[in-house]
């Protein structure tokens, strides 16, 4: 018996053994059998106060699986679509990063003396997110973010206070008492009528840290968290933030409705030549903060009351401030408007100038719509290059984009889906997929009223902020919750129609006379029904142009370019272009496809002469025009030369090349007898034109009349001569419009030869 008894005691400290053995294989992740793969923590439970090791075993079928280089680990704190608190930038290799070889195929980290320690947080700690990756950033250990769920005990919010916000107060920044307080006020119910549980104010006035002094009251009747400073400094510059939070999660945002933001990875690279002075990002903060000034300086207006007199008769100039001087923002242009107004256009359309991501970007990435991008300048440089485009007589029209914005938008920030990374099912702004087809970033729902109101609220600021004289709105097919797909999207949507009517009537309040432009490309009806409320449709016609630089008669024909060529549409209803941003440039597309010997650098005299062929069928049909920059110089360099949004060469010494400088006189020519006999080209003005696939080689024609005046265009695209029978509609006189010579018409049977690639234009009137 008592040997059966040794050999049970026997047998149970065995078990016991093995028991404490697999325990601390558990613990010990140094331990773990090699063949584990993936990564995991010690200790498993992670608290922000404490140590915590992370290991790393990259498994079969990785990217670093027996990787022989350096392991970095790209990690931040992750607050909604933010990574907060990263260490080095995606590519920058610093040894706090780099992971330990713990031999082979195993590598690891240590957040030390504690995860809030080693990230230098000093608000409390949700997530971490990691990516795994080698020294170049080329390969990673998983083709998705992995991340890991802390506790952070540090911080214990204060009592919500239930409080009406202040009367007279909006979403955004109110100030008062003549600047020495400001009320701050944050809408932030989702779909399901929740709402985070807490909210704070952090910023210049707090040392950016959780203070209960400054927890923000939530209005119940409103949905919105407020809070007002008082005793702050009329003309000093605070940035601050939003900090809400609930138990699993918090999120920090800057606020949608400031109108300069500060970004602490971008605004280091823009020159104080661009932005003299600009405030240094504040010590304790962490991503985009917003700023505001209760007393700004004001700018005095020599021009207050500019309005567009005839928007029928406008010639815009599509300008990408980053493209178009060397300095590469608004003081550059500034410098060249003496240039466009030699031109004779009365109009300049920038691309967008709303704050966008990063420094460089054609703009169609925005994230604060209040704000004016601070790599092209300061608030008032803009209003300066807005007041002196007004004194010449020239309009300025702002690019904007409303289909879309990007993740670091607040209103995309709020609900947001960390692991698919895009706007959450629950946030009442966007959409958490487009229902069109042609979005980007992510898509806002037009048909919720927060998001119109939003729309409308930032249109007439921006109208009566910097005496903007209209908008190009960029894609408002997508305008529209009803869902499409290609073949069907541009089809007649009632619902897109109403959205767009209520936003130009909200402009028409603060500016009847403002020119609306739609980049749209629906069926004939809708764009109708839309031009009859005074807005206009832009009309592509880059590739028959194209197809005629080229020497190419197939798809060439210019009908349709022209509003009186649609049934229905109004007089002036398009804004049509033979190029734009969007657009191959036609003198590229020349030494790519062209017919003859236009595909010859060398015969640059021919290619020239093309394009100012075209400019003469265009710039002379009645109804709005628009030209992309440098197109009257002949610019070839490619739209996907260096990226399609990639910077693109600034050529101005194209003038000092004969040929380029003859096309850009002939654009001045044109431009300028357009804008100097405006009757030729408004709605009672007789139009006709013969410029079909069928008037290839014979010429083609183009005649206006009114008031017993006419011009008469006739287009030679053929390689060799051509010999015309009598054009002239009368005999007598006819003035050559482009070299000031006299063509005498004594009879009907006159004929006139046209020279390879040119053109003529005549007028029956001397030209003063």
């Amino acid at each position: 018996m008592k040997i059966i008894k040794r050999y049970h005691v026997i047998l149970l400290l065995c078990m016991f053994s093995l028991v404490l053995g697999c325990s601390d294989d558990k613990n010990e992740p140094n331990k773990e059998p090699e063949e584990k793969e993936g990564y995991w923590t010690e200790p498993e439970v992670l608290e922000a106060d404490k140590e915590v090791t992370l290991y790393f075993v990259p498994p079969k079928g990785s990217q670093l699986y027996n990787y022989e280089g350096d392991i970095y680990l790209h990690t931040g704190v992750i607050s909604g679509s933010d990574w907060l608190y990263v260490p080095a930038e995606w590519g920058e290799n610093i040894e706090k990063c780099k992971m330990k070889r713990e031999g082979e195929n195993r590598w690891s980290l240590v957040y030390s003396p504690s995860i809030k320690d080693w990230f230098g947080a000093v608000v409390p700690i949700k997530q971490v997110g990691l990516v795994f990756r080698n020294e170049d950033g080329s390969k990673k250990g998983y083709s998705s973010d992995k991340f890991l769920t802390i506790i952070d005990n540090s911080f214990k919010p204060g009592k919500v206070e239930y409080a009406s916000q202040p009367d007279n107060t909006i979403s955004g920044i109110n100030i008062h008492n003549g600047g020495a307080s400001a009320t701050f006020v944050l809408y932030d119910k989702d779909k399901n009528g929740e709402s985070w549980d807490y909210a704070y104010l952090i910023g210049d006035f707090n040392g950016w840290a959780l203070d209960n002094t400054y927890q923000m009251k939530r209005d119940k009747e409103t949905s919105c968290w407020w809070f007002t400073i008082n005793d702050i400094n009329p003309t000093t510059e605070y940035a601050f933030q939003y900090y809400l939070g609930r138990e699993d999660e918090s999120i920090i945002l800057a606020d949608a409705y400031c109108e300069k933001i500060l970004d602490p990875h971008n605004d280091q690279y823009i020159p104080a030549t661009t932005y003299p002075n600009l405030k240094k990002y504040p010590k304790g903060a962490t991503g985009i903060v917003s700023v505001f000034q209760p007393q700004e300086e004001e700018y005095v207006w020599e021009v207050s009351d500019y309005t567009i007199q005839d928007p029928n008769n406008l010639i815009i100039y599509e300008l990408l401030l980053r493209d178009f001087t060397e300095s590469g923002d608004i003081k550059g242009a500034l410098e060249k408007l003496p240039y466009l107004k030699s031109l004779g256009v009365n109009a300049i359309e920038l691309m967008p100038v709303q704050e966008f991501d990063g420094n460089d970007s054609w703009g169609y990435n925005p994230c604060f719509f209040f704000a004016m991008d601070k790599a092209y300048g300061t608030k008032n440089d803009y209003k300066q290059f807005i007041d002196a485009c007004h004194k010449e007589g020239i309009a300025v029209l702002l690019d904007v984009v409303y289909n879309h914005a990007t993740g670091n938008h607040p209103f995309a920030k709020l609900y947001w889906n960390t692991r698919l990374n895009r706007t959450a099912k629950n946030n009442p702004w966007f959409n958490e997929i487009a229902p069109h087809p042609y979005s980007v970033f992510h898509d806002l729902n037009h048909e919720e009223p927060m998001v119109r109101e939003f729309v409308k609220r930032n249109l007439q600021f921006l109208l009566s902020e910097y005496n903007i004289d209209g908008f190009r709105f960029d894609l408002t097919k997508g305008f529209t919750q009803n869902k499409s797909n290609e073949s069907n999207a541009g089809k007649y949507d009632a619902s897109r129609i109403a959205i767009l009517k209520d936003y130009n009537n909200a402009i028409k309040e603060v500016n009847p006379k403002a020119c609306v432009i739609l980049e749209h490309f629906c069926e004939d009806k809708e764009e109708i029904e839309l031009a009859r409320q005074g807005m206009k449709l832009w009309r592509n016609y880059n590739n028959a142009f194209k197809q005629t630089a080229m020497g190419w008669n197939e798809n060439s024909a210019f009908n349709g370019l022209y509003s009186g060529d649609v049934k229905g549409m109004p007089f002036g209803g398009y804004v049509s272009y033979m190029e734009s941003h969007d657009e191959e440039r036609m003198a590229f597309a020349q030494l790519e496809g062209g017919n003859w010997d236009l595909k010859q650098e060398s015969k640059i005299e021919n290619r020239m002469k093309r394009l100012a062929t075209n400019a003469a069928f265009c710039f002379t049909v009645p109804g709005p025009k628009m030209l992309w920059q440098f197109g009257e110089m002949g610019y070839d360099v490619s739209i996907e030369e260096n990226g399609r949004t990639g910077r693109k060469p600034i050529l101005w010494e194209y003038l000092d090349v004969t040929e380029r400088f003859k096309l850009h006189q002939t654009y001045i020519k044109l431009i300028h007898f357009r804008q100097k006999y405006p009757s030729l080209f408004n709605e009672e003005a007789q139009f006709e034109w013969k410029v079909s696939s069928a008037d290839w080689r014979d010429g083609r024609f183009l005649q206006l009349e009114n008031e017993g005046n006419t011009l008469l265009i006739i287009g030679n695209f053929m390689e060799s001569d051509i010999t015309i029978d009598n054009p002239f509609s009368s005999v007598g006189d006819w003035y050559d419009l482009m070299d000031t010579k006299v063509e005498r018409v004594m009879s009907t049977s006159n004929e006139l030869s046209i020279p390879a690639h040119e053109f003529k234009a005549y007028v029956n009137f001397k030209i003063n």
